[in-house]
């Protein structure tokens, strides 16, 4: 949609800091803190849209310095607030101002499954991720949205001509996603602390992934997403976790030099 979203990793920074406030606060589990946390930052996301992105679309270098400088004010504001504190689930050595996040008793420890031990919140996550996935093709090729956001990504100006609202719909989206990072952002704070800074390395990873996915391919961006994560994992088995990080960065520019549209993108006529 001719934006480079530099804030994205703060909406899931944002979603975490909502489940462990919420449970602070709110006495709420990890599970009632994902739609909260899915309002909050889509409300946020729709925010950011109307005030900032709405009069940069198109212009790519644009879009990515407003939005990191969003991604700075919000870092900032967080920390001015609740200052450095590692909130999440308990670490020995971090200090007594870790907090809890309720994390269901069922979801803790592991089960056994074909002879294995797995455990039961990756497994959760999973589940989650495969349900939000399945939610987001089913918006975007069963619905006359999801169609519409289609025919802007391909060409903004011909879905205007033909009578689409662009902007309403590129607020919507754009609310979209960063409701679904702030549920990336509850998942994450039930297996990792929770910082004003944690979202920053994930936008690195957003856009390696999207980059050999392929631009607006839902299909595209799974697919990428569970195969750079896989080669991580290979890799950091057999050396360390710096070798494999080199090696998926290396596997990314060969796709961008062989494919520079991405493995799974659309084709145009």
């Amino acid at each position: 949609m001719g934006v480079i979203n530099m804030a994205h990793g703060e909406m899931v920074m944002i979603g975490a800091y909502v489940a462990v406030l919420s449970g602070i606060w709110l006495k709420t589990s990890l599970l009632l803190a994902i739609p909260l946390a899915f309002v909050v930052t889509a409300l946020l996301g729709l925010i950011i849209e109307r005030v900032v992105v709405r009069r940069l679309y198109g212009r790519l270098l644009d879009t990515l310095l407003a939005t990191w400088g969003i991604a700075i004010l919000l870092q900032q504001a967080v920390r001015l607030e609740l200052g450095l504190t590692f909130l999440g689930i308990h670490i020995e050595g971090l200090g007594a101002g870790l907090q809890n996040v309720a994390v269901p008793s069922y979801l803790q420890g592991t089960f056994r499954f074909a002879g294995a031990d797995i455990n039961a919140y990756r497994t959760f996550i999973i589940a989650v991720t495969a349900a939000l996935t399945l939610a987001t093709w089913f918006i975007l090729y069963r619905t006359t949205a999801g169609m519409q956001v289609r025919a802007i990504i391909r060409n903004p100006k011909m879905a205007a001509a033909c009578g689409i609202d662009v902007k309403r719909i590129n607020a919507l989206t754009f609310a979209f996603g960063s409701g679904l990072a702030g549920v990336a952002g509850v998942m994450m704070s039930g297996f990792k602390t929770v910082f004003p800074d944690m979202g920053t390395t994930m936008v690195v990873d957003g856009f390696m992934v999207v980059v050999t996915g392929g631009v607006g391919s839902l299909f595209g961006t799974a697919l990428s997403s569970g195969l750079l994560g896989e080669i991580n994992a290979l890799v950091a088995i057999g050396t360390n976790d710096i070798l494999a990080r080199a090696v998926v960065f290396g596997v990314v520019i060969l796709v961008i030099l062989v494919k520079p549209s991405g493995l799974f993108s659309f084709k145009g006529r």
